[in-house]
């Protein structure tokens, strides 16, 4: 039969019993014939308890040291799972990632994989063992246990999943699916039954949460069919029906593109925006501006460059919410005298909205369609970005939920 990676999230395993579930269900698919492989996140709540017992020690924890406890949580999560499906007869072992080894950078609390040795996995496969190996975490070149950022279960699954070429990586949550958007904030948001890489890249990218956007980086680079599913359905239902359901990422668009054209709305409600007014327009500008950005280890997002006005421009990005105070730093610390910028402004208080789907390369007419909705609802577009699948706008935080919802309908993405 075929090799099989699961992944079981936090609530997934948020108690011995959802743990014992998770094994009759993993035992489930093993009695099948199936060579299988699962990488679980840390019970529910237990990677915050560990991180604000740090807090609690440092107010700036040490990344290295904090990357040696964060890990701990995963490394109870397989001991436990592989107990129990010992319990119910079944030959398990469980690893920590630095075990196997998954090797990654030494970019403490955000290291990305570099390789993972298959060797001592395949041999427990062939010796009919299931193999439980910790998410989240690898080892670097020092040695030094790493983490992956927070959902890097997600990453760790479907990277094990490429490195032992797996027919497929199972990725099981406390939702029964990807949605045209989240169900919390419009009622009659409706599940997609398929999904391509690009599409789901965007929407892990715009700020959707049922898949970390590495793991789905990583899922298109190695062309590993990943299927979103529920865990807290009965764990013996019938194994046809499973492997069935949820919402598969793949590479084969749906033969429906051409009516399907948007295929979801995206949001982030963790954006911030800052602008430095009054920078030469010259050469070199936009580096020296995002430059110590980056080097500080802070995203950006969104760009915009004003016109030039008498030698003279303003320069606006956009940056995670969290890192917004940082950043307003590092540009009042080192870059607005340097570059002799006149002042520099931020904010907040902003959200990203997006529409989706791979039907925009085949339609006209979708942004101004977008636009037409928000303007018709009285909200203000900050800044725009495109990409062929996907428009995205920056807008005043209170009215996100307003434009989801009006850009849901608008797009008709109602449940049937």
């Amino acid at each position: 039969m075929a090799l099989i990676v699961h992944k079981y999230g936090g609530t997934s395993m948020g108690s011995t019993e959802r743990i014992k579930n998770v094994a009759k269900r993993v035992a489930k698919w093993h009695d099948a014939g199936h060579q299988i492989v699962v990488v679980p996140s840390a019970m529910s709540g237990e990677t915050n308890r560990l991180i604000g017992l740090a807090k609690e020690i440092m107010a700036q924890p040490d990344p290295r040291e904090l990357d040696m406890i964060a890990s701990t949580g995963e490394q109870v999560s397989v001991g436990l799972l592989s107990m129990a499906l010992q319990a119910i007869g079944k030959q398990a072992v469980s690893y920590a990632g630095w075990q196997v080894a998954i090797k990654t950078d030494s970019a403490y609390t955000k290291a990305r994989i570099a390789s993972i040795d298959d060797a001592k996995v395949k041999a427990d496969l062939d010796a009919g063992k299931i193999v439980i190996i910790t998410g989240f975490q690898g080892v670097d070149d020092k040695g030094d246990i790493t983490t992956l950022g927070r959902g890097g279960s997600d990453t760790s699954a479907v990277a094990v999943a490429a490195a032992l070429k797996a027919q497929e990586c199972l990725i099981y949550t406390d939702v029964d699916g990807v949605y045209t958007t989240d169900p919390r904030v419009v009622s009659d948001a409706r599940r997609l039954n398929t999904v391509t890489f690009e599409e789901m890249l965007e929407m892990a990218s715009l700020g959707s949460k049922v898949l970390q956007i590495r793991s789905v980086e990583f899922a298109g680079n190695y062309r590993m069919p990943t299927r979103v599913l529920s865990s807290l359905t009965d764990p013996l239902m019938p194994l046809e029906e499973e492997a069935n359901s949820g919402t598969l990422i793949s590479f084969e668009e749906d033969t429906n593109m051409e009516q399907a054209t948007i295929t979801g709305i995206a949001f982030n409600r963790d954006e911030a925006k800052i602008t430095v007014l009054g920078v030469p327009d010259k050469p070199g500008v936009a580096y020296q501006i995002l430059g110590p950005v980056a080097d500080a280890n802070i995203e950006v997002d969104m760009i915009i460059q004003n016109q030039s006005v008498e030698g003279r421009t303003d320069f606006t990005f956009t940056v995670p919410r969290v890192e917004y105070q940082k950043a307003m730093e590092v540009l009042e610390g080192s870059v607005k005298a340097h570059i002799g910028a006149a002042s520099i402004q931020g904010d907040s208080k902003v959200s990203k909205v997006s529409v989706v789907g791979v039907g925009m390369r085949s339609h006209v007419g979708i942004a101004s369609q977008m636009f037409r909705t928000l303007s018709e609802e009285g909200i203000n577009i900050q800044m725009i970005s495109t990409s062929e699948i996907k428009i995205s706008v920056l807008i005043d935080e209170k009215y996100m939920e307003l434009a989801v919802r009006a850009l849901h309908k608008a797009f008709g993405l109602e449940s049937a």
